[in-house]
């Protein structure tokens, strides 16, 4: 009769607690980092290449184009409303659909599409560390021991190769990723919409971002 008793509340026991599930985190992918012009460069040919694709499926060959600035502002961003990803990406955006033979205007008409970009900065507080990619310690392990009876010339060669290839695989993650979204609007309506994330470094964040106006001192006058 103890035995049953013990053992009902054991089950009453398990059956109030429940379990929440283990942390675990996503399978090995890869995300592009960008560090140089050139990469802004390479995301405005695929941009305007989608877009003319896209003024080409719809028929709309003729119709024009104006590419806007991030603030959305078609007069201008404004003095400390833009910043350097902002008017290289929209440069060369314009660029290339001029190079597509894509109709651009240089100034918004009532009737053009609007291609909008937004840039979307996220913060990361926690240090990320990142592993070597799947297979890696297993191949530089295997390695490691078809040497390990081998003279120390060869075994030190083996080594010095596995530990650049261990090297070769790490990647220093900073704090900082961007989201860029690119779209092509008429009339509240979405033509195209494209979103895209990218790793930066962490001293290159005031280019993806409007920097912030020095604060101001107040001056008085003080009587003597």
């Amino acid at each position: 009769m103890r035995y049953c008793l013990v053992l009902c509340l054991l089950s009453f026991a398990a059956s109030g607690c429940t379990r929440i599930p283990q942390p675990t985190s996503y399978s090995f992918s890869q995300q592009q980092k960008m560090q140089a012009a050139y990469h802004w460069q390479v995301l405005a040919t695929d941009v305007a290449g989608q877009i003319n694709s896209e003024l080409v499926s719809r028929g709309l060959l003729d119709t024009p184009v104006y590419v806007r600035h991030s603030c959305g502002k078609p007069a201008g961003c404004g003095k400390g409303g833009t910043f350097a990803f902002d008017e290289g990406f929209n440069d060369l955006l314009t660029t290339r659909l001029v190079n597509l033979g894509v109709p651009t205007e240089a100034v918004q008409a009532q009737d053009a599409l609007v291609v909008d970009y937004k840039i979307q900065v996220v913060y990361h507080q926690a240090n990320r560390y990142q592993w070597p990619q799947p297979g890696v310690l297993t191949a530089l392990t295997t390695g490691i021991m078809v040497f390990r009876n081998a003279p120390w010339e060869i075994a030190a060669i083996a080594g010095a190769a596995g530990t650049d290839a261990l090297w070769s695989t790490e990647v220093t993650n900073g704090h900082y990723e961007v989201i860029i979204t690119t779209s092509m609007v008429r009339n509240n309506l979405y033509f195209m919409r494209k979103s895209d994330i990218y790793y930066i470094n962490d001293v290159d964040v005031g280019h993806y971002q409007p920097s912030r106006p020095a604060g101001e001192l107040e001056l008085t006058s003080s009587r003597f």
